[in-house]
C-alpha cells in the first residue's frame, strides 16, 4: 500500500496539470495556437535554467555515473534500431515510416519524465538524471533529424546537425551547471533565489501547456497505427529496458530516470519536427496525443511494479 501511495502521489499531479490545461483550452482561457510559442519561451529560458539549477545543487561525486549514461544511451539506440526494423517490415508508406519510428523511440523525458522523477525520488540527488537528460535529448533529436531527412530523400549536412545540438538551450544549461559545480562557483543569494523559482515553475507550466495542446478529434483515422505505436512505446519498450536496468543494479533516482526516459510517451517536439522536415504531420500529432493520454495509466503501473521491487 505504501508503494501504491507513492506512485499515486507521483502520477496524479501530472494528470491533474494535463487536465487543467485541457480544461483551460476548452473554456477559452488559452488558445491551442498560442501553445507552441509559449513552449518555445519556456524551453529556451526556463528549462535551460532548470537544467543548470539541478546540476548546480548536486553532489559532484554523484554527477557523472558512467553506468547510467551508458545504459541510457544503449537503451535509446537499441530502441531506435528495433523501431526502424519493425517499421520497415510493417509500414509501406514513406510518409508514415519516419513518424512511426519517432513515435516508438523518442521520449517526452522533458515534460513528463522529469516531473515523474522529481516525485518518485523526492529528496534524492537528481544531478545524474539531469546529465542523462542533457545527453539523451540531443541524441534523440539527432536520430529524428537523420530519420526524417532520409525518408524525405534529401542529403543530410552533418555541420548543421552539430550546430543545432550545440545551440540547444538544455545542453547550454547543463554545461553551465557542470562548469559551476566543478569550479565551485556559487551564485549570489538573490540570483540563486531567482534561478530556483524559475526551475520550480518550468515543469508544471509545460505540463499545463501540453494539456492545452490536446485534441482528440481525428484519432479514428489512424486507429491501427496508433494502437501499434502506443503498444510498442508504452508497454513493450519499458518491458524490455526496465527489467534490464533493475538487474544491472540501477536504483533510486537513477531508476526513476529510466522510467522517465523509457516509459514516457513520445516527445511533443516530434510533431513540430515532422512539420518542419516532412512526413505525415497529422499522424505525428495524433501519436503525441494518444500516448500522452494512455501514459498516465502505464507510467503508474510501471512505477508501482518497480516500487514494490524496491527500485526507488
Amino acid at each position: 500500500m505504501e508503494s501504491l501511495r507513492v506512485c499515486f502521489n507521483a502520477v496524479l499531479p501530472i494528470f491533474l496539470l494535463l487536465a487543467l490545461g485541457y480544461t483551460a483550452r476548452c473554456t477559452g482561457v488559452i488558445r491551442r495556437e498560442t501553445v507552441p510559442a509559449i513552449n518555445k519561451v519556456i524551453f529556451r529560458f526556463f528549462m535551460s535554467v532548470t537544467m543548470f539549477y539541478n546540476i548546480y545543487q548536486s553532489d559532484l561525486s554523484e554527477l557523472i555515473r558512467p553506468k547510467i549514461l551508458l545504459f541510457g544511451t544503449a537503451g535509446v539506440l537499441v530502441t531506435y534500431g528495433l523501431a526502424v526494423g519493425w517499421v520497415f517490415l510493417t509500414e509501406p508508406s514513406r510518409e508514415k515510416r519516419g513518424v512511426k519510428i519517432q513515435g516508438i523511440y523518442r521520449s517526452n523525458f522533458l515534460l513528463l519524465g522529469l516531473p515523474l522523477v522529481q516525485s518518485l525520488a523526492q529528496g534524492q540527488d537528481l544531478g545524474a538524471v539531469m546529465v542523462l537528460l542533457a545527453v539523451e535529448i540531443p541524441l534523440e533529436n539527432l536520430l529524428a533529424v537523420i530519420t526524417l531527412v532520409a525518408f524525405r530523400g534529401e542529403r543530410l549536412h552533418p555541420e548543421q546537425v552539430i550546430v543545432r545540438i550545440i545551440k540547444n538551450p538544455m545542453v547550454i544549461g547543463a554545461a553551465a551547471g557542470v562548469a559551476a559545480l566543478v569550479l565551485s562557483v556559487r551564485l549570489p543569494a538573490v540570483l540563486e533565489t531567482t534561478v530556483r523559482q524559475m526551475a520550480g515553475v518550468s515543469s508544471p507550466l509545460m505540463l499545463f501547456l501540453l494539456g492545452a495542446f490536446f485534441r482528440f478529434d481525428g484519432l479514428k483515422r489512424y486507429k491501427k497505427d496508433l494502437g501499434e505505436v502506443c503498444l510498442i512505446r508504452l508497454v513493450i519498450v519499458p518491458a524490455l529496458v526496465l527489467p534490464a536496468a533493475y538487474l544491472l543494479g540501477i536504483r533510486g533516482a537513477a531508476f526513476a530516470g529510466m522510467i522517465g526516459l523509457f516509459g514516457a510517451p513520445t516527445a511533443v517536439a516530434s510533431f513540430a519536427m515532422v512539420q518542419e522536415l516532412g512526413g505525415d504531420d497529422e499522424l505525428a500529432g495524433d501519436i503525441v496525443i494518444a500516448e500522452s493520454a494512455l501514459c498516465v495509466v502505464t507510467i503508474f503501473l510501471w512505477s508501482w511494479l518497480f516500487c514494490e521491487l524496491g527500485a526507488f
